[in-house]
């Protein structure tokens, strides 16, 4: 095996390298035999061959050529033969293109072919017969066919010889290609009679070493004189034709010429020598020498054909002339496209200029024909950068963005510039990758979540929803609860989160009366690298389940002795109030709606109790007796569903004098001058509270006929007597009528013996943040479907505020707007009952009586508030607080009674 490598060099052009190698290698070498080691040539390691994916692009139906990728050897795929592949050209190349990636390189190889002596030279005939008139002189030429042979240069023919003879040498004829045809030369004069026929061998020799050779035999047949040949007017006919020629088309004819006379004038034209995949594409007729075409011509299969025409003359003298056929190129090959190197797929955040593909782009015709300009759409982020040698670089153009476009169709148009202009399309599809640029998005910001309070640990209360635009890990979210503290307490104590679902559970059982309300952030975390976060805000608002009784703050159940005893003179007349039970319920709204019941009592008609007051008073007239002991039990019972209730038991003695009744009531150590301070300080502070009240009304009036939006009437009795709640947070209720903060002091003294004084303060300050509804509607339905009170609950506005018996408890009244006023006023009640079973007050008062200051805040209104006021019982005593200007009773009974009690103690 012979080769070498002839030369290499590198062209660098924009961010893309192409290079040429040149080599050279014998034709015919077994498949496997190598040509040259690419990789060394390349000045590459062997390992990055395979590494960087170095192939080779595959050029027609055949590759030729393959690369070891282990050693870098270019080898040979198939056998090749010169012959086939390039025919009669004197040089013979195979163009083909390499592509190494990462980064990409593209190089174009060339082997020259060289011709090797592997074909024999071929007669195209076993015997030429030869006719020569015995009237030839010595000296005549007699043109014999030439021997072909496909090898080139020295490998072709070379030399002729003939047979030893006496009559005939060989001469040899150059024609202007080169092409030696033999000639017989008559070395002496013939005689038909001595000699008719020779028969000669004829050799042809080509330049191998050891030559190859063909034989052929001569018989020489002497005729006749005919001595003069047929003539074609030029040794050599050109002539074009389009590829397209139609069949049958006449592309020339041929004419040759005879000077004798009779039948040896008459020529018939042949082709003498022409290979067999010609004899269907040209034929020539025998008698008028027409050429014509009977097959299909195509440019790029072969460009030129050349013919030999053999002329005869009816005494078989010859002549032969050359007809070459040039072959034009029409436009019948539309571009064809070939992506080389490709990338499916490009990230999202690629920058400017990134390669997606090579492409290129090549059409079989030639000149304009073969012209081919390539270009996609405009509107792709997408553009074309031409190089070298037909070849085109796909690199984007702007900046892309998955979320927008996930996948391209990329088509390629390639056009020639021949006429009429083909074209080809070729679609590439590209799909972006995507990133970590989007961060979760919740579907609010901010979410407002009712629980009723006393659910079950690990109840499911509320699920939070985040999407992403990305995809696949870039969008699985993750959810957390971001650590914080609630008064001290983890807020994962209270609440977490389920991380893949986002369902928050509640950790604990909620308490609304210890706690009503308490917010805390949620984060939504993606799976990216690194990941994006967003927060949402989630309030959770308990509400209100009726799980509180009724506490009775007065009289008090645990109170010993002569505490539950009531003394009553003989003297009070229907409707002397008696004594005042006091209740509050831990719980709010509805739920906190009190109601006053006897529940036992021997003479149902003999006292009567407010519904709503809790005031007992004297039913009819006391009978005529000189004492009277009754033991009642008074029932209060709340508005919730279940109604919940508690009891107190009351002694009542009707007498004519406290010591018909002292031995069985314990003595209260008291004076007589701190029952009269305390009465001063009472008739001070209920006038004080009087003129409040005026302003307050005058002021609330004034405002509320502002606020055209709110009802001025209750409308029909019955389900609309009280106003509907709406479901919020405390937080979020802000009313006009009792807006936080609020002032409301109460001072009560239960007992002068331990003088006990217990303080009404204000409640907590509550964030007040608007509500945002959630759309939940257990609670709401359940909030909706709490029973209303009765009738019995309807005040005056001339009672409000006012002391219980003072105006009749039957009037239509307004109850407080919202849940969360009446519980404002609740807590105050609480927080009485709080302190005063703590004894820490310290306001005294007078013996047997109760202690009051009252002072409300300039938001306060009154208003829209049952008298709370009427809860307020001096124990011991008939004054009950009073703004009224009446009196207890119509003679005067109370500041009698009043005294009556001073005498006796």
């Amino acid at each position: 095996m012979d080769w070498q490598v002839l030369f290499s060099f590198i062209i660098f052009t924009m961010k893309h390298v192409s290079a040429q190698l040149h080599y050279s290698t014998p034709e015919e070498l077994k498949q496997g035999t190598a040509v040259g080691n690419i990789a060394k040539d390349l000045g590459l390691n062997a390992k990055e061959l395979s590494v960087r994916n170095f192939h080779i692009v595959p050029r027609g139906k055949i590759q030729y050529f393959s690369v070891n990728l282990e050693n870098g050897d270019l080898y040979m795929a198939e056998r090749i033969d010169r012959e086939m592949l390039c025919g009669i050209k004197p040089s013979c190349l195979i163009s083909f293109e390499a592509v190494i990636e990462n980064p990409l390189h593209l190089y174009t190889i060339n082997v020259g072919i060289e011709d090797v002596n592997d074909n024999a030279p071929t007669f195209s005939v076993d015997e030429f017969e030869i006719v020569i008139s015995e009237a030839a002189l010595p000296g005549a030429h007699l043109p014999l066919g030439h021997a072909q042979d496909p090898d080139l240069g020295t490998n072709s023919v070379q030399d002729y010889k003939i047979s030893d003879n006496e009559y005939f040498n060989l001469g040899i004829k150059i024609n202007k290609d080169g092409i030696k045809f033999p000639e017989l030369v008559l070395e002496k004069s013939l005689d038909r009679e001595k000699q008719s026929t020779y028969n000669l061998i004829l050799t042809a020799l080509d330049g191998g070493k050891p030559p190859k050779t063909a034989t052929a035999s001569i018989k020489i047949t002497v005729n006749d004189v005919n001595d003069n040949f047929p003539r074609f007017n030029k040794d050599t006919y050109e002539v074009q034709i389009h590829e397209n020629e139609p069949i049958n088309s006449l592309i020339l004819q041929l004419k040759a010429q005879d000077e004798d006379e009779g039948p040896n004038a008459e020529i018939t034209y042949s082709f003498h020598y022409i290979p067999e995949d010609l004899l269907s594409l040209f034929t020539i007729e025998p008698v008028n020498g027409d050429i014509k075409v009977i097959g299909n011509l195509d440019y790029e299969l072969k460009e030129k054909y050349e013919l030999t025409v053999e002329a005869k003359d009816g005494g078989g003298l010859v002549d032969h002339c050359k007809v070459s056929i040039q072959i034009v190129d029409i436009n019948d090959n539309a571009p064809e496209i070939t992506i080389t190197s490709l990338s499916a797929t490009v990230s999202e955040d690629s920058p400017l200029d990134t390669i997606i593909a090579f492409i290129r782009v090549h059409d079989l015709d030639s000149n304009e024909n073969g012209d081919v300009a390539c270009e996609i759409s405009d509107n792709l982020p997408f553009k074309l950068i031409p190089t070298s040698s037909n070849y085109y670089k796909l690199v984007t153009a702007k900046t892309l963005d998955r979320e927008k476009m996930s996948n391209y169709n990329i088509t390629i148009k390639a056009v020639d510039n021949g006429t009429p202009q083909l074209s080809t399309n070729k679609t590439i599809q590209l799909t972006v990758l995507d990133i970590n640029d989007n961060s979760p998005l919740f579907e609010k910001s901010s979410y407002i979540v009712y629980v009723q309070e006393n659910n079950p640990q690990g109840t499911s209360i509320h699920r939070i929803h985040a999407s992403d635009y990305d995809i696949n890990e870039n969008a699985k979210i993750s959810y957390s609860v971001i650590s914080n503290n609630i008064d001290g307490i983890p807020v994962s104590s209270y609440v977490s989160i389920n991380s893949v679902s986002g369902v928050i559970y509640a950790q604990r059982s909620f308490d609304y009366e210890q706690l009503r309300e308490f917010q805390f952030q949620v984060m939504a975390k993606d799976g990216g690298s690194p990941p994006l976060s967003s927060n949402a805000t989630v309030k959770i608002c308990i509400i209100d389940k009726n799980d509180n009784a009724p506490k009775i703050l007065y009289p008090a159940p645990d109170t010993e002795g002569s505490a539950l005893f009531e003394f009553i003179p003989h003297s009070a007349e229907k409707g002397y109030l008696v004594t005042k039970v006091i209740a509050v319920d831990a719980d709010s709204g509805h739920n906190a709606w009190l109601s006053y019941h006897l529940h036992q009592v021997p003479d149902p008609s003999l006292f009567i109790i407010g519904h709503h007051s809790g005031e007992i008073k004297i039913g009819k007239y006391l009978p005529d007796m000189e004492s009277l002991r009754q033991k009642i039990v008074v029932l209060v019972k709340d508005n919730g569903v279940p109604s919940l209730s508690s009891t107190v038991t009351l002694s009542l003695v009707v007498a004519e004098n406290f010591q018909q009744v002292a031995p069985e009531i314990k003595k209260q150590p008291s004076t007589s001058q701190s029952s009269s301070n305390m009465t001063f300080y009472l008739i001070v502070f209920i006038v004080v509270i009087s003129v409040f009240f005026v302003i307050t009304v005058i002021v609330t009036v004034i405002f509320k006929c502002r606020k055209t939006n709110i009802p001025t009437s209750l409308g029909t009795i019955g389900r609309n007597v009280y106003p509907q709640f709406t479901l919020g947070c405390p937080s979020e209720i802000s009313d006009t009528s009792l807006p936080f903060p609020f002032s409301y002091d109460v001072c009560v003294t239960l007992d002068s013996k331990q003088n006990e004084i217990a303080y009404l303060k204000p409640v907590q300050n509550v964030p007040t943040d608007n509500l945002i509804d959630t759309g939940e509607s257990t609670v709401a339905d359940q909030m909706q479907q709490q029973v209303q009170p009765n009738s019995d609950w309807r005040f005056s506005q001339a009672q409000r505020p006012g002391p219980s018996g003072a105006q009749p408890t039957e009037e239509a009244g307004v109850w407080p707007n919202n849940q969360f006023e009446t519980e404002r006023l609740q807590a105050m009640i609480l927080a009485s009952a709080n302190e005063a079973a703590e004894g820490t007050s310290g306001l005294g008062g007078s013996t047997g009586t109760m202690g009051l200051s009252a002072r409300y805040g300039p938001q306060f209104t009154l208003q829209h508030v049952p008298d709370y006021r009427q809860n307020v019982y001096i124990p011991g005593s008939t004054l009950t607080p009073t703004n009224a200007a009446g009196k207890r009773d119509g003679k005067g009974g109370g500041n009698k009674k009043k005294s009556g009690k001073k005498d006796k103690k």
